[in-house]
């Protein structure tokens, strides 16, 4: 097996975080790798804003849910979130997007939030995505230009269990050669 798919293996959406504080050097090295992520017409559209003080980063994982809603409780408890900000585009990547309908910038995001996520996990973090938040008022409390979008907070920390058994679907249901089949 290669170190990709070892790597791949092991990463997953971390909700129980010891406490231990995260090295600014390991977050450096994954926004370095983070750095070298494709995007269309390489216009790197993003921006991270790593949120590690201790008191503003409870405040920003309590964007991620509301007393009706049990989603992302787990949040104050990763040491690190990280604001992953949509930046403009360059206006080929824009125009493109336009007439083929579609948003690279959001699919850069995707690309870019792996890359962030893996390297994590290489280096033996936990990471979890949340895409569950009150983007103004994440907004308000990191400074973010009312004008922007964060298009997704991501906890980072040291896992403070085992990881799970993954269970996903088969090759066969995932993919098909040549032609769509299945409903």
């Amino acid at each position: 097996m290669s170190d990709f798919y070892n790597l791949a293996k092991i990463r997953e959406s971390v909700r129980r975080y010891d406490k231990r504080e995260v090295e600014r050097d390991k977050v450096n090295k994954i926004i370095e790798s983070c750095r070298l992520a494709p995007s269309a017409c390489n216009s790197q559209p993003w921006k991270f804003v790593v949120v590690d003080e201790p008191e503003l980063k409870d405040k920003v994982a309590k964007t991620s849910y509301g007393p009706f809603s049990q989603v992302n409780r787990f949040a104050p408890q990763a040491p690190v979130i990280v604001a992953l900000v949509v930046e403009k585009p360059k206006w080929l990547a824009k125009i493109s997007g336009n007439i083929k309908d579609k948003d690279f910038a959001e699919m850069d995001h995707g690309i870019v939030a792996s890359y962030f996520c893996l390297h994590a996990a290489e280096l033996g973090l936990g990471t979890c995505m949340l895409g569950w938040f009150d983007e103004k008022k994440a907004k308000e409390l990191l400074n973010i230009p009312k004008s922007k979008r964060v298009s997704l907070l991501i906890t980072l920390g040291y896992p403070a269990k085992e990881r799970r058994k993954k269970i996903r679907k088969s090759i066969e249901e995932i993919c098909v050669y040549n032609a769509y089949k299945g409903s």
